[in-house]
């Protein structure tokens, strides 16, 4: 199924139907997360370089986080018009990448670039090991990068793009997660200097994106790792949501502190998905 075929049928379940059964509309709202952040049309909107599709995925983001808030407050109906709208403004995107426009030079060229990033960040990762004498975690991270980057060249130069995509996407990821987590605390994170709470809450919510991109992408080939991750992914989603309500109040303080546990969980997830991180 192509991907627009594939958000028709995610919107053949109309809002009422979803009011109806929350359990239903929890499942659909999981399969909306997976639409936006991890799927085939995902990956077109990604690739097409449209900006105006882009727009249209992030506004679709933003509506999904608040159709989960609202369905947490227990108000099942107006999520599930919310929830509805996401796969809408996800479908409009689809519809500005369009394939035709997605080329094979296309996906090289933004394949070159991601490696590119991702060996550059593993260089700094490496270097940032070594200064601060971090012992297991972060070489064993260090390992896992080297090992991914070596697979994505290997698959890349038998012209397996599509295979080699995903595996430097996670060597990015984790390499970014290693490093912020080694620099977390010390001069060179505080030396940002966050002129208010609100600039501070928006690079925590930054922080936890990421290790949330890092799990998407783990778990699109370790299925198997899900059990052991679930509890701690659930507590940090309710904890995301428990900041962005503080957040909503204007508590931006009080946010952050949140925003940190969830971040926490999620470290505690991917270390679980068997990416041993510091942190």
């Amino acid at each position: 199924m192509n991907p627009l075929a594939w958000l028709l049928a995610t919107l053949l379940l109309s809002a009422p139907a979803w009011a109806q059964d929350r359990e239903q509309l929890e499942r659909r709202m999981q399969s909306v997360a997976t639409l936006i952040e991890s799927s085939s049309a995902a990956r077109q909107i990604e690739a097409s370089g449209d900006a105006s599709a882009r727009e249209k995925r992030d506004n679709a983001r933003l509506i999904h986080r608040e159709a989960v808030l609202t369905l947490q407050r227990g108000e099942v109906p107006a999520a599930a018009k919310l929830l509805d709208q996401a796969a809408r403004e996800m479908m409009n995107g689809v519809r500005l990448a369009k394939p035709e426009q997605v080329a094979g030079e296309q996906a090289k060229r933004d394949f070159t670039a991601r490696m590119e990033s991702a060996k550059a960040l593993l260089v700094a990762q490496q270097r940032i090991t070594q200064e601060k004498g971090n012992a297991a975690e972060a070489s064993e991270a260090t390992r896992r990068i080297e090992g991914l980057i070596a697979d994505a060249d290997k698959r890349a130069a038998a012209g397996r793009i599509d295979e080699a995509r995903p595996l430097v996407d996670r060597a990015y990821l984790t390499a970014r997660v290693s490093i912020e987590a080694m620099r977390r605390g010390d001069t060179l994170v505080r030396s940002l200097n966050f002129a208010t709470p609100r600039e501070e809450y928006d690079y925590e919510i930054d922080r936890n994106d990421t290790h949330r991109m890092l799990i998407q992408v783990l778990l699109a080939d370790r299925k198997d790792k899900m059990p052991s991750m679930q509890g701690f992914i659930d507590r940090a989603a309710t904890l995301r949501g428990d900041a962005e309500a503080q957040a909503r109040r204007g508590e931006h303080p009080a946010a952050i502190k949140t925003l940190e546990d969830s971040t926490r969980e999620l470290v505690r997830a991917i270390r679980a998905g068997g990416i041993y991180i510091p942190g």
